[in-house]
């Protein structure tokens, strides 16, 4: 059984893939990571995050990280959305990430999961720009990686499932070659709770989750800048209950005194580095 409506309902069955040779032997300037990118750390900090969630009691399945040179195939929530009726194949808007799609294309086909649909020619959409706010409603950033044609395609595919999309235009913040996806900004960590990053937040997002009656908590924003935009991406498990990256107190902070309950795990090398976080990490592929 496969389907995900939801950010917050229970993780149940979640795609990783494990840091291969594409992302060791990756040349960080041609890759956008940072500083604190270091592929002597990455092969554990991933094993640490895929053991929280195994403590969850979350099954694992494994994209196949052989024969591709994506070093960003790690972050495995963007080549594909999972709905409730199959999984999409997007179209990665990063250009050293083309053809990502097809790797989980494989997965997919291996475990007979249907896919539904595709982004082709020249749409692009990365799910990181889409977030379920609920069972019936995606949300879908429009920026630098997803473009109008793949938001056309994608509203064409999740319309006859009953499924509205609202778009959002995102800031240009870094510019093109820095990551901001929509989710860069908004974490939902309850079902009417998010954690946004309200300085950047598009006004038309703010007042939908508050005519929506969310509650709304506001990432401190230094942590948000020194963090990369990471410290707003956290995983939830299920509702009330996330995963974040550790060194990020004042958010932490903020979290727990909202009632959330956390988990860390230090992935500075790793998620801050390369520009993806705990969320980036996985593929949901249930949530009930």
């Amino acid at each position: 059984m496969f389907g995900v409506s939801s950010m917050t309902a229970r993780l149940y069955k979640v795609a990783v893939m494990q840091p291969g040779r594409s992302l060791i032997d990756a040349d960080p300037d041609l890759w956008h990571y940072g500083p604190l990118f270091d592929p002597n750390l990455i092969k554990g900090i991933h094993a640490s995050f895929v053991q929280i969630l195994k403590n969850n009691d979350i099954e694992i399945y494994w994209i196949e990280q052989h024969g591709h040179n994506i070093a960003d195939a790690v972050f495995t929530y963007d080549a594909s959305l999972m709905t409730p009726s199959g999984a999409i194949l997007m179209s990665p808007g990063k250009q050293l990430r083309l053809g990502e799609q097809k790797i989980h294309q494989k997965f997919y086909e291996n475990l007979n999961i249907d896919i539904i649909g595709s982004i082709k020619n020249k749409g692009r959409a990365e799910a990181g720009d889409t977030l379920w706010l609920d069972n019936n409603t995606l949300l879908i950033g429009r920026g630098f990686r997803t473009n109008n044609e793949g938001i056309y395609q994608l509203k064409k595919i999740i319309t006859p499932m009953g499924i509205k999309a609202h778009v959002f235009d995102l800031p240009t913040h870094l510019g093109p070659d820095a990551c901001l996806h929509l989710m860069s900004l908004i974490s939902l960590v309850d079902t009417s709770t998010a954690l946004v990053c309200m300085e950047l937040l598009p006004t038309d997002l703010l007042k939908l989750l508050k005519n929506r009656g969310f509650r709304l908590i506001e990432a401190p924003y230094q942590e948000f800048e020194a963090s990369n935009t990471l410290s707003t991406n956290v995983l939830a498990l299920k509702p009330g209950s996330c995963i974040m990256l550790d060194g990020l107190p004042q958010t932490k902070k903020a979290l727990l005194d909202a009632g959330i309950k956390i988990q860390v795990f230090d992935g500075d090398a790793l998620c801050i580095g390369c520009e993806g976080g705990p969320t980036c990490l996985t593929r949901p592929l249930l949530r009930l």
